[in-house]
Parts: C-alpha cells; structure tokens; sequence
C-alpha cells in the first residue's frame, strides 16, 4: 500500500530538481546573459518594462526574478525594493550593477515557489519574464498573491504560447529544446495561471500582443 502522503513527497522532490537543473541553467547563462538578450532588450523589452513599472504603487515592492538587474533604471523613487532571485550567479551579476550604480534595493537569495515573507507583506509585486522558467509556474503565483497586500497588485511582463494554432503548435515542438538551453519555457499559459489564483482582476495592457503580455492582478 503506498503511503497517504507519498505522493506530496514526491511532488515536492520532483519540484525539486527541476529547480536545481534551471537554477544550473541561469547560473551557466549569467555571465551572458545581457549579451544574449541584448537586441531584443533594446528593440522592445526596455519599453514594456518601463510601461509596467510605470504603475507600480506603494511604498513596499517586491522584484521576483531579479536577474541581472535589468529593471534596475525603472525602479520608482522613494520606494522600497526588495528583489530576489533563485541563481546565485544570476545576483552576482545585479550585485556589481547594484554597487556601481548606487541602486537602492535589498537583493537576495530565494525561490519565488517557497518565499520567506509573511502575508500581505508588499503593495506591488513585479516580475518581468520570469514565470517562463519557474518548475511550478501556479504554485510561484500562489505565492505572489500571499504575499501581496490586499488591494495590492502582482504586475507580470510575460511571454506566452500563441493563440495562434500553427504558430502553437510550432512553439510547442521547440519548447523542450528552447528549455534545455536557455531556461525558458515558450508554451506556458500565464495569464490563464494568473486568473486560477483568485485574483478579483485580472488585466491585459493594451499594448500586450500575441505572445508577450502586461498583466495587472488586483488582490
């Protein structure tokens, strides 16, 4: 007979070591990662992200995925920053900007599945291309909503799989490659995540397209 509570043990061991293979693959990445990145930042990441932290509001935000500091020149004056990121070498990389730019913000180390903080800790949550990578991408969410303050808001710049079937079911057949090498998952689903999560609102920038969405959910 197997044991009631063998299979959330196993759940948890699985969630485990996909965790560590992609905190591996950020930790290979980091050193090139804004090289790798660099032509699609300039053409059009840096203006989706510049939209998104334009409506961030209260005194307390908290960054998930950190990165290498991208959204370091958006952050918002007079407000406090807490951001984190699971690879270690990926916060090297925002730790030299942070320093030699003077960025206020307090940097760690944790797993957007299991964060420290207590509930309703922070006025907005941010995360800018992040839930393409983490294992349990609604279990992340979960999180972001706990600890969201109510009548605070989670703010995602994500990209997502097509609506469009061919181009779908291309994505599809390349994701288990794209996701071996970079991290990143190319058919996940976000903003139907995001609205299993129990959010009152859930919505779509009008300037999202097809496959990269601005979502705003309101706690």
């Amino acid at each position: 007979m197997v044991p009631r509570w063998y299979p959330a043990v196993r759940r948890l061991s699985v969630m485990h070591i996909d965790s560590e293979k992609t905190k591996h693959r950020y930790d290979r990445l980091a050193p090139y990662f804004d090289v790798l990145e660099g032509f699609l930042e300039g053409l059009f990441f840096k203006q989706w992200r510049k939209t998104l932290w334009d409506k961030v509001m209260g005194d307390h935000v908290l960054e998930v995925g950190v990165g290498t500091g991208k959204n370091f020149p958006y952050y918002p004056d007079n407000t406090q920053v807490t951001a984190l990121d699971f690879s270690e070498k990926m916060l090297e990389q925002a730790k030299k900007k942070q320093e030699g730019k003077n960025i206020s913000v307090n940097l760690e180390l944790m797993d957007v599945q299991s964060l420290y903080y207590a509930d309703n800790s922070f006025d907005t949550v941010i995360a800018t291309f992040v839930f393409c990578s983490v294992p349990q991408p609604i279990k992340g969410l979960q999180e972001l909503y706990r600890v969201c303050k109510p009548g605070g808001q989670v703010l995602l710049l994500e990209h997502v799989l097509s609506s469009k079937p061919l181009m779908a079911k291309m994505m599809r057949l390349m994701n288990p490659l794209i996701a071996s090498v970079f991290g990143a998952n190319i058919n996940r689903q976000t903003v139907k995540n995001v609205q299993a999560c129990g959010f009152k609102k859930v919505l779509l920038d009008p300037v999202s397209s097809d496959m990269v969405k601005l979502i705003q959910a309101i706690k």
